[in-house]
């Protein structure tokens, strides 16, 4: 369909690639990966026409379509959301109007003469490609695919320019998806999509007809959609077969490879090097000496290119809590006469990591802004534990930083005992990098802004930290050392995240926030994706009756690994159930030594409040106990299907 031939591409002084070769065929599901600048959205736009090569050519084939989505600026105005996205058929509802005046002037003229049977036959060539074209189901295709995309009903009627950049931009995506052209580019398609419409799009994705280029920095997406990853790295193009996992691997092979290639290389050019040196004035040997110098020309010589410095980060770890971080006792919160949810029972130990989930607008930022204490309750009583010291990173967080400020300079003076290195370092991992460093906080963008106060925060965190979407606007390089600072990070988290890698490796419960309540289930997003599919099922987990929240549907039933199979939810199955008996293990364990606590302590008696409260801790870890050896049984048992 396309196919690049020796291209380059300059931005200034700079060379983006050179020399890349690509041809893209029909039903080609690509990724295209490589560091911030490296020239991924410039290679999208060569593909779409929006660009020119400064070296090289591109040819496409004769009719071929194009759909391209840029990460952001489009605007639409002048129509409702829905005929927005009608107006991708226009041509084919311009047939259905020509089939309605066709038919109407056939009731007027003779059946019998010549020129009803013109316009029969004409009639019967449109209704034939109109049907063809599903043009009687266009209403319907409009519908699922933007509510797929998180617009309610009660939103199809309201115009494009009431909503905001991102749901513009969901518009716009709605309609390339509509229109399915033969090539579609999209560039971060998933940035204003929340968990919900992430899911719809990776399963329209996977069910695309046509081929497909995109660039994201959400791992699991790329994993689940993608079979051919196309790396822009040391100004070239290296593809690879396969998902981003696949390639991470496969990468990871070549380097090794190409290491024990320069290897021998260098001693084997050591070798004729030695020989030459040694015997070079020596007659005898003349002829074998000529002879290496020969062959030490011919050398082709391998070079291994400087690879991006691999940078982590550890905060200082914060002063304890005690073991009750917060409390919520029935809490109910509404803004007016809307009501966001109401009765939320939960308590928040020490250690937890809390994924709130749910679909935009359901009120998970309103419950991190309870429990930061940004807003107050309407009714209930929200209880923080002993020595607990909170900090809120919000979505507009840039708006509390000084705009006067020099980022290094306002970075000094909030890193206590931090060199200069490792606070350019730590810029560096958030894209600010060079001479970047000194610009003012005020020139920056929202974006910009919003990653140096996440980049702030994380020199001297609280030991209860709240981040209302952390990930936006951070590159996979950045997303890696926020993971990992916060996988060491010893105090308590609940966080907000749109990214299922980000959310999959550091959440140990889930908070999912919707319809009014809070329900709340053990482990992380996959857990409990696979426990919402048990749904139907409803046995009590912890939380019921003492203070953890609402009880969550159990796992489901074992099933033959055929019947329980989604390739969506979980692409590498066998190993997910290996990682999650282990994780139940570890977790029995700890469940046991705490209800042996609570025992001991409950042989002391101090007040029969006191005993209550460590009576209901202690049932309430015996139910949570009994509940995961349930789930522990059930998936050994899924495991051991899978194995067979």
């Amino acid at each position: 369909m396309i196919q690049l031939s020796g291209a380059g591409k300059r931005y200034g002084h700079k060379l983006l690639f050179e020399n890349v070769d690509w041809m893209i065929t029909p039903q080609d599901r690509c990724g295209l990966v490589g560091a911030n600048g490296t020239g991924k959205s410039t290679l999208l736009k060569v593909l779409g026409g929006m660009e020119s090569l400064d070296y090289g050519t591109i040819s496409r084939a004769k009719g071929m379509t194009m759909g391209y989505l840029p990460q952001d600026g489009l605007t639409l105005s002048g129509r409702t959301v829905f005929e927005e996205c009608m107006s991708v058929f226009d041509d084919i509802r311009g047939l259905d109007e020509e089939m309605e005046t066709l038919a109407h002037r056939m009731s007027e003229i003779d059946p019998a003469g010549e020129e009803y049977a013109q316009i029969a036959e004409r009639y019967h060539t449109i209704q034939s490609e109109f049907h063809n074209r599903d043009g009687y189901s266009l209403e319907a295709q409009v519908g699922s695919v933007i509510a797929g995309l998180g617009f309610p009903a009660s939103d199809w009627g309201r115009r494009t320019e009431e909503f905001s950049g991102g749901w513009q931009m969901r518009i716009a995506l709605a309609k390339l998806l509509l229109e399915k052209p033969d090539l579609l580019l999209l560039d971060e398609p998933t940035n204003h999509l929340d968990l919900e419409a992430r899911n719809w799009l990776e399963e329209f994705l996977g069910n695309y007809p046509n081929a497909l280029v995109l660039i994201s920095h959400d791992r699991y997406f790329l994993d689940v959609v993608v079979k051919k990853t196309v790396e822009i790295w040391n100004k070239n193009v290296h593809f690879y077969s396969g998902n981003y996992e696949k390639y991470l691997a496969q990468k990871a092979e070549r380097k090794a490879q190409l290491e024990a290639a320069y290897k021998n290389q260098r001693d084997r050019i050591e070798q004729l090097e030695a020989f030459i040196s040694r015997f070079r004035y020596q007659a005898t040997k003349a002829k074998q000496v000529q002879s290496r110098i020969k062959e030490l020309e011919k050398i082709e010589r391998i070079e291994i290119p400087p690879e991006e410095e691999a940078i982590h980060f550890r905060f200082p770890q914060p002063k304890p809590s005690g073991r009750v971080v917060a409390e919520f006792n029935n809490v109910s919160k509404s803004y007016g006469d809307k009501f966001v949810f109401g009765g939320v029972n939960f308590l928040i130990e020490r250690g937890d990591r809390i994924a709130l989930v749910g679909v935009n607008g359901a009120g998970k930022s309103t419950l991190i802004k309870l429990l930061a204490g940004a807003e107050g309750l309407t009714s209930g009583e929200y209880k923080l534990g002993h020595n607990v010291g909170v900090d809120y990173f919000a979505q507009d967080q840039y708006k509390e930083l000084d705009p006067e400020a020099r980022m290094l300079d306002d970075l000094s003076m909030a890193g206590g005992k931090a060199t200069q290195t490792e606070l350019r370092n730590l810029l560096g991992c958030f894209l600010f990098s060079e001479d970047d460093v000194f610009k003012r906080i005020g020139v920056l963008s929202g974006g910009e802004r919003n990653r140096y106060a996440l980049a702030k925060l994380l020199l001297r965190p609280s030991n209860f930290l709240l981040l209302d979407e952390p990930t936006n606007h951070l590159d996979m390089r950045a997303k890696d050392v926020l993971l990992e600072s916060l996988q060491g990070f010893t105090g308590t988290l609940v966080f907000v995240s749109h990214d299922r890698y980000f959310i999959d490796k550091l959440a140990t419960r889930v908070f999912e926030v919707g319809e009014g309540e809070v329900r709340i289930f053990p482990g992380n997003y996959e857990d409990y994706l696979w426990r919402k599919q048990g749904a139907s099922l409803d046995l009590t987990l912890p939380g019921t009756g003492n203070g953890h929240g609402t009880a969550a549907p159990a796992a489901p039933v074992p099933q033959p690994a055929a019947a329980r199979h989604d390739k969506r939810a979980n692409p590498m199955k066998k190993k997910k159930l290996e990682n999650r008996v282990q994780e139940i293990e570890t977790a029995v364990a700890r469940l046991e030594g705490e209800i042996a606590a609570h025992e001991a302590e409950l042989a002391n008696f101090v007040s029969v409040d006191e005993t209550l409260r460590l009576s209901g801790m202690a049932d309430g870890k015996r139910r949570e106990l009994a509940a995961l050896m349930a789930e522990w049984e059930q998936v050994s048992q899924s495991l051991e299907a899978v194995e067979s």
